[in-house]
């Protein structure tokens, strides 16, 4: 049976030549980075050449780049350090209706400790409007946080609109940028952003490790989450992660260096599964911005079924896909995403996410169509919906 993984937005797998980067500091360059010692100064020397090579690829200053365990502690960091360090008064945090969960989740326990939110809406297509967010800014406002592009339906946001809007009142902006690193251009400084989210992850890199761009002038305004060492410049205390941090550095170089090349590959792939798709099904919906999206992603809805058993029957064929997030993988309510678009909650229950990665071939897709269209309509002729 042949296998067809097309779940690249939940992770990708560790390329060769990223793993063979992280391999001798797993074994042979062991020492702790934060010893006095040869062993330690040996790491400590490749921690920051790793960190120098990621600061010069987002176009950003070392000191810059704050090495996590990826996107969802990042998130954490900032928005968490930020209330923190606003105890005494409290404060107003700002967001949308369709974030990752790692935003939503931590925005909702600020509120719950006396911080207060505005969570915003979007349009059908999931963006959100500089207009709402201007009205939304009050005195006390700490934080605007928008993520870069939508995890579930790969919607883009107008990310140097939103920051602008933002920095006319004088508010820092932050953005989830877990799902557009290494899949489109990044200019950190030309988009307004302060704070960004990343986890290696999800460009070929190791599960497990990511960073936070903080930019200079605010860091000062962030508590520390983790006590108990002085590592990332005394924001984040514990040894560092070094093959991990070895693998983050060398998966973001090759993913930058490939990406005209592999983004038109991809959007050609993309391209021919929706046609077949569209082609062979009717009441096939595409879910987020037609255009203004990311090409590796789509979420379609398949009238008359529902998704779950979708993803079952696939997996049954050696096709791997999802619903929406990883994270949520668990539970059973509709997409948040989804819901917070206007979809109804029948169409909600019947997407599924495809997100094409750089392993996938036209093999791959010529599969997924011979396969999926008699699924769909089999489940269809046993459907109650």
């Amino acid at each position: 049976m042949r296998k067809v993984y097309l779940d690249h937005a939940a992770t990708t797998p560790v390329r060769p030549e990223v793993f063979e980067a992280m391999e001798p500091y797993f074994v042979e360059q062991f020492g702790n980075p934060s010893s006095l010692h040869q062993f330690g100064r040996w790491n400590r020397a490749a921690v920051e050449e790793a960190r120098d090579r990621i600061a010069r690829l987002l176009g950003v200053a070392p000191e810059e780049i704050y090495f996590t365990s990826g996107g969802t502690e990042s998130d954490n960091l900032v928005i968490k350090g930020i209330g923190f360090k606003n105890l005494d008064k409290r404060g107003h945090f700002i967001t949308s209706k369709i974030e990752h969960k790692a935003v939503i989740e931590t925005i909702a326990f600020m509120e719950k400790i006396g911080f207060t939110a505005t969570y915003l809406d979007v349009d059908q297509f999931g963006l959100v409007s500089p207009d709402d967010l201007k009205k939304a800014i009050r005195d006390d406002t700490l934080l605007v946080s928008i993520m870069a592009a939508n995890n579930e339906v790969g919607t883009i946001e107008p990310i140097e609109e939103l920051a602008r809007v933002a920095h006319e009142r004088g508010v820092p902006f932050h953005t989830d940028a877990v799902q557009v690193f290494g899949k489109m251009p990044v200019d950190l400084n030309a988009m307004g952003i302060d704070f960004a989210a990343a986890s290696a992850h999800k460009f070929y890199g190791p599960k497990g490790t990511g960073f936070c761009y903080i930019k200079r002038e605010h860091k000062s305004k962030i508590t520390p989450l983790i006590h108990g060492g002085s590592q990332e410049r005394g924001l984040r205390a514990g040894t560092d992660n070094v093959p991990g941090i070895i693998g983050t550095a060398k998966a973001l170089e090759l993913a930058l260096a490939e990406l005209d090349t592999e983004s038109v590959r991809i959007k050609r792939l993309a391209d021919m599964l929706l046609n077949g798709l569209t082609d062979a099904l009717d009441g096939v919906l595409l879910n987020g911005h037609p255009t203004n999206r990311l090409s590796c992603l789509m979420n379609l809805s398949f009238d008359k079924v529902e998704g779950e058993s979708v993803l079952l029957s696939l997996d049954m064929q050696g096709i791997a896909l999802s619903s929406g997030s990883a994270c949520s993988s668990a539970s059973l309510q509709a997409s948040h995403v989804l819901e917070a678009m206007g979809c109804d909650p029948l169409r909600a229950h019947s997407c599924i996410r495809f997100s094409l990665g750089r392993g996938n071939t036209e093999e791959d897709i010529e599969y997924v169509l011979r396969v999926v269209p008699p699924i769909i309509e089999r489940l269809r002729s046993v459907s109650v919906l």
